[in-house]
């Protein structure tokens, strides 16, 4: 029987992937930086001082990073904190609300700040349900190396072959697999053409997956 369940925060728990490109397009224009859609998608799941000393690197900017990563963060919080009716994505509370219920440990492992996860599970009300919130901030290597999965195991006394993941990205899947643990793949249009071929399954929507499915599943993961 799995122990615990590890959310990503942005794309499964917040449909906030559109926030962070609008954000980061405009940062990019004002640095005068013609980074293309498919580049931009391939930093979705990293944390961002890994973003920008890529692109510090690649495009030779004279900003330091702290700044880079600082203009970044005071951006999307302003823009995050001004949005209307922002919700969290359909059935993902029901399923957050389910699974403690039945005495599931839950985790939120994200490349967001810890600032970023605090803000949007209070903005839901959802800080209550979960065990521990993890920023990739904390670990030494942001995904899609394992670092944060493994630590998040650590600190709640579980092993990785009891944790399921849930992720939107292909960073994020990478970084679940290589951990050592199962991956549920959520195929969120708003995160960009993200590959989640390594994942154990593949989702749409939250409705296609509850307590006893996710025990099935994971029973039948166990057998093979």
């Amino acid at each position: 029987m799995f122990k615990s369940i590890i959310f990503d925060m942005d794309g499964v728990i917040i449909d906030s992937e559109p926030i962070h490109f609008k954000v980061e397009k405009k940062l990019f224009k004002n640095l005068g930086l013609a980074i293309s859609d498919e580049e931009h998608h391939s930093f979705v799941g990293t944390v961002s001082r890994e973003t920008w000393l890529y692109i510090k690197d690649k495009y030779k900017l004279n900003q330091s990073i702290e700044e880079l990563v600082e203009r970044e963060g005071v951006s999307y919080m302003d823009c995050l904190l001004s949005q209307e009716n922002i919700k969290p994505i359909p059935g993902v509370t029901e399923l957050i609300e389910e699974l403690r219920r039945n005495n599931v440990k839950l985790v939120v492992a994200s490349s967001a700040s810890i600032k970023n996860i605090e803000t949007v599970l209070q903005m839901f009300n959802l800080e209550r349900f979960f065990e521990t919130k993890i920023s990739g901030d904390e670990v030494n290597n942001g995904k899609p190396a394992p670092d944060i999965f493994l630590y998040a195991v650590k600190i709640i006394g579980a092993e990785p072959e009891e944790c399921i993941v849930i992720e939107d990205s292909k960073n994020g899947v990478e970084a679940a697999k290589s951990a050592g643990m199962k991956c549920i793949g959520f195929e969120n249009p708003n995160s960009g053409k993200q590959d989640l071929s390594s994942a154990d399954m593949v989702i749409n929507s939250f409705s296609e997956i509850n307590y006893q499915k996710l025990r099935q599943i994971y029973e039948q993961w166990q057998k093979e």
